[in-house]
């Protein structure tokens, strides 16, 4: 399949800028493979097409507050550094900007006694730097960092992104963009599921800027995703493949989830426990070996992730959908509305 099959026009008016007042109170269009139609519901009836016997995989990552100000030695300018990822202890993978004024050598103060210094660039135009601290890192981050909103969302974050830009699940920090399908998530809701007799299963996946970079290729078997740092228990593949022997469906919550499951699948048909890093690129057409449903947003043009969208649902029965998402004015991407698709 080709980019520009994958492409659609959205006005800017349909970008959601901030979440639903309430997480399970975004819409929810109900997207059936089978008879390729669909129907409108509320997120919180999305447990009536769950029955006893199915499991639900989500992703339990946490959102660290991942853009830190700094300012630059002997210049004082004003530097953003936007953590991606920690390679080892103290030294991390960053952006920062503006780039061409931060260069290998320069030290960047973020408070009284933690700064960085730029030991290298990256090929994709990042630096890495090494962080001088006393504590916890995290700690430090948590009290001068802000949330790392997408890039689409044209505003700067608040207090309130810092508990709704994070799923009620969310527990091991790690990802810079938020597994935006769990967002739409209450206790509630998670609570209904178990008492109906549905094992919720976590898995890990740190999600990083890749969600969003651009594909640059026409040919989508030329495009590389970033690797990104996931894990999936003993615990998490033996519930899963109980579910998968006794005829139950798995249901995928979001994109993330999706691609762990899909990363570890033994010849057999199950999944394994594993952890390391993935690369793993889903695109029309592929056969997904665990996965019997999806739930996730509305996402970006020509983005990896309606890619994997297209390629679980059907492109042309997914694109109709959007299209009719976008006539009646639904709510796209990461503080928008949902989609189950079965």
């Amino acid at each position: 399949m080709k980019l520009s099959e994958l492409k659609y026009n959205l006005p800017d008016k349909l970008i959601a800028e901030y979440p639903a007042e309430k997480r399970d109170q975004s819409k929810l269009m109900i997207l059936d493979r089978k008879t390729e139609s669909t129907d409108t519901k509320i997120f919180s009836d999305v447990i009536d097409y769950f029955e006893k016997g199915d499991c639900l995989v989500v992703n339990e990552t946490r959102v660290f507050p991942a853009r830190l100000m700094a300012t630059k030695d002997k210049t004082d300018a004003q530097v953003e550094i936007f953590l991606l990822r920690e390679l080892q202890y103290g030294l991390w993978e960053v952006l920062v900007k503006p780039a061409r004024k931060v260069r290998v050598g320069n030290r960047l103060t973020i408070a009284d006694g933690e700064y960085c210094d730029v030991i290298d660039n990256t090929i994709s135009g990042g630096r890495v730097v090494r962080f001088f601290y006393e504590g916890d890192f995290f700690d430090i981050v948590e009290k001068f960092g802000k949330t790392p909103l997408p890039p689409y969302i044209k505003r700067e974050s608040t207090e309130k992104d810092k508990e709704r830009y994070q799923t009620v699940y969310a527990k091991t920090k790690g990802a810079v963009a938020a597994p935006t399908a769990g967002l739409h998530f209450t206790k509630k809701i998670l609570d209904k599921i178990s008492k109906k007799g549905i094992k919720i299963v976590p898995v890990l996946l740190h999600l990083g800027l890749g969600s969003f970079r651009q594909v640059m290729v026409e040919d989508l078997g030329r495009h590389k995703m970033d690797s990104e740092y996931f894990e999936i228990t003993e615990d998490a593949t033996k519930v899963i493949n109980e579910t998968i022997k006794n005829g139950g469906k798995v249901i995928a919550v979001g994109t993330s989830s999706t691609r762990v499951l899909e990363s570890v699948v033994t010849t057999e048909g199950f999944v394994k426990p594993s952890k390391g890093w993935t690369d793993k690129f889903i695109y029309p057409p592929y056969d997904f070996k665990i996965v019997d449903m999806l739930i996730t947003n509305f996402h970006l043009s020509c983005s990896t992730l309606v890619m994997l969208a297209s390629a679980f649902a059907g492109k042309e029965f997914l694109f109709r959908s959007y299209k009719q998402a976008i006539k009646e004015k639904w709510r796209f991407y990461s503080y928008g509305d949902a989609m189950l698709i079965i």
